[in-house]
């Protein structure tokens, strides 16, 4: 079984982001240069060794969700698009997303989507609380299963063995 997922995001959000947010946004998704300071996820640690072979962390900020083509696994396209919807009756900014995922991504992924769900527009809000931000299916998998965050947590489908899924010691 392969770790290759398929991460589908379209979720309106609210008119209240800056220009500063609204230029991280389009860089995660792949349609704009990376700006001078990030706040939407901040970090991207990795490890890699020095001459010495010893460990080292870095920091190598990449965009999150920003996968464009063919997809690899999952069949189909990878793209995402922001669009404005000043000229509609809900104000705003419409978001989709369709991209590959690795298990390893969660944590940062996680990030982005909690951030997203905290500026998504009340049409996506259940009456208990949760945000419905799009779903998650393995490439395997013909269904994909609902991806929500509720009280600020992701909540990955349960039957893909995600539930309460831990990275950097913290819950995404």
């Amino acid at each position: 079984m392969s770790d290759v997922y398929e991460l589908a995001i379209s979720v309106d959000l609210r008119d209240e982001l800056s220009e500063r947010e609204l230029d991280e946004l389009r860089r995660h998704l792949g349609i704009g240069p990376r700006p001078e300071r990030l706040s939407i996820v901040t970090g991207f640690p990795f490890v890699t060794e020095n001459e010495s072979g010893d460990p080292v962390v870095e920091d190598d900020p990449r965009p999150l969700p920003a996968g464009r083509g063919a997809a690899w696994r999952v069949g189909g396209v990878l793209c995402s698009a922001l669009a404005d919807r000043a000229h509609l009756p809900r104000r705003g900014w419409a978001l989709t997303s369709r991209q590959e995922i690795h298990p390893d991504e969660f944590g940062q992924v996680g990030e982005l989507l909690r951030w997203l769900a905290a500026r998504a527009h009340g049409t996506h809000t259940s009456a208990e609380g949760a945000v419905s931000l799009g779903c998650l299916r393995s490439y395997e998998d013909l269904v994909p299963e609902a991806l929500q965050v509720v009280n600020a947590r992701v909540v990955w489908p349960t039957d893909q063995g995600f539930a309460g899924h831990a990275l950097s010691g913290q819950n995404t």
